[in-house]
């Protein structure tokens, strides 16, 4: 059987602007008359990714109030064509692909048989037949790979749907990542970015013209003889693009892109604003790939459970498990918790009892003044006018937030979020360890989500 999945690489990748990146930290360097450093990197998903440039993670994260620019080039593009290809997606996937129409974006999972999460993705229809699925990094891989020391058996999330293909299906694959480039725009000054580059055709409506694009829709866009995309989608949960930019004229759009941004006060943001930002994003936050979903956990009771999951459908791929789960009233949750300090792998106690674990945590600056100090920290740090903490987000045993006559979250009360004091503890032999780093769970998470709302609101920024 031939795959679809790349080999595990020899050396680790570099994405197709890397070295762009380098002449953006020179450029950084000149700009903000700051000595000239390495950028920052990590493997991720087997890419030399920028964890910050000369710019902060902090500093990166508050881009976001004015516009941010990310290099998502490690990002996959998997093409699905043919008669069937929407009937394969629509068996293996959870949510409801044959309800697509051309033009939209979904935001759906690729799940296990047990339920556990493979993979969380972006689904564009590009045509009748015609469907791109935008993956994770590494999750474009198989074959069998050492990480940490550890040989892994990897199979991509292309190669997994294909196993559900019947014979004589008309179902064909193709990986496109190598023919686009994937950045994304970010913040309520991204669509002053995206009309000064690409011009306002990028971001009209393609069905009416004269009103701009939708939230969850795409634009497939002819510019100098070259095929672009923009998905007004992203994973702040802030105004914004994501843009697949034609290999071949990527060098000079990057640029361009990142001239605009710096001049409107914006940065170009690593992998650590980059997670801060989806983390801050609206009242629940964002789950990260690897971290909030992983092998432990069925999505249930996740934030985007409803938008990423039909169970009315007849079957998908994880379906019985997460009737399971539903069926036994599994009351497990994902909060958001603000914390004095990172907690990233603490187990989260309240008067004594155990709860669950923090699965995510990082230093922000977005997280107000009365947050910071309902903490109930003494650190400085923590409550200087301009401090920081800690945004986590935790798995827990049991929804701590009570329901109301319909069964959803009251998460507010007389108009003030609910916040549910904690003490995160290290563990050892499973007991709570140490002085504990202090701080609530929230029901109103740290930044407003916007990116749903009428792009009038920020046409004439």
């Amino acid at each position: 059987m031939a795959f679809i999945g790349k080999p595990f690489p020899k050396e680790i990748r570099k994405t197709a602007v890397y070295d762009i990146e380098e002449w953006y930290q020179k450029l950084l360097s000149e700009k903000l008359e700051r000595p000239y450093q390495a950028i920052q990197r990590s493997n991720f998903g087997q890419y030399d990714m920028a964890v910050h440039y000369l710019t902060s993670v902090l500093e990166e994260a508050k881009a976001i109030d004015k516009v941010s620019l990310f290099n998502i080039d490690h990002m996959a593009q998997i093409q699905f064509t043919g008669k069937d290809a929407c009937a394969l997606l629509d068996r293996v996937l959870p949510g409801n692909i044959e309800s697509m129409t051309v033009g939209q974006c979904k935001y759906t999972l690729l799940l296990n048989e047990n339920g556990t999460v493979r993979d969380d993705m972006i689904i564009m229809k590009a045509g009748d037949d015609k469907f791109i699925l935008v993956i994770n990094a590494g999750h474009d891989i198989t074959g069998k790979g050492i990480v940490n020391g550890e040989e892994i058996e990897f199979l991509s999330d292309a190669d997994f749907i294909l196993k559900y293909k019947k014979d004589g299906e008309d179902v064909s694959v193709t990986d496109l990542s190598d023919e686009f480039v994937k950045i994304d725009v970010q913040g309520p000054l991204s669509m002053k970015v995206i009309r000064e580059v690409f011009g306002d055709t990028a971001l009209k409506n393609r069905k009416n013209p004269d009103k701009w694009m939708s939230f969850f829709s795409f634009n497939e866009i002819e510019i100098d003889g070259h095929v672009f995309y923009f998905s007004r989608t992203g994973y702040t949960n802030r105004w914004g693009w994501e843009i697949y930019i034609p290999a071949a004229v990527a060098t000079d759009y990057f640029k361009k892109l990142i001239h605009s941004v710096l001049e409107k006060g914006g940065f170009l943001v690593g992998l650590g604003g980059r997670d801060e930002n989806r983390l801050s994003a609206g009242n629940t936050g964002l789950p990260l790939m690897g971290n909030e979903y992983d092998g432990a956990h069925t999505p249930t009771n996740a934030p985007l459970f409803d938008a990423a999951v039909d169970m009315t459908k007849d079957n998908f791929v994880g379906k019985e498990a997460l009737l399971k789960d539903i069926e036994n009233k599994l009351d497990k949750k994902l909060v958001i918790i603000i914390s004095e300090g990172n907690a990233v792998g603490k187990a989260v106690y309240n008067d004594g009892k155990r709860l669950g674990t923090i699965t995510s945590s990082i230093i922000s600056p977005n997280v107000s003044q009365d947050k910071r100090e309902y903490t109930g920290t003494q650190r400085k740090n923590v409550l200087a006018e301009n401090g920081t903490a800690a945004i986590g987000m935790a798995w827990l045993y049991n929804n701590p937030f009570e329901k109301d006559e319909k069964g959803n979250d009251i998460i507010e009360k007389d108009g003030q979020a609910i916040r549910i004091k904690v003490e995160l503890f290290k563990e050892v032999d499973g007991q709570p360890s140490g002085r504990p780093t202090l701080g609530f769970i929230s029901g109103d998470g740290v930044c407003i989500a916007t990116s749903a709302k009428a792009l009038k609101n920020i046409q004439d920024l």
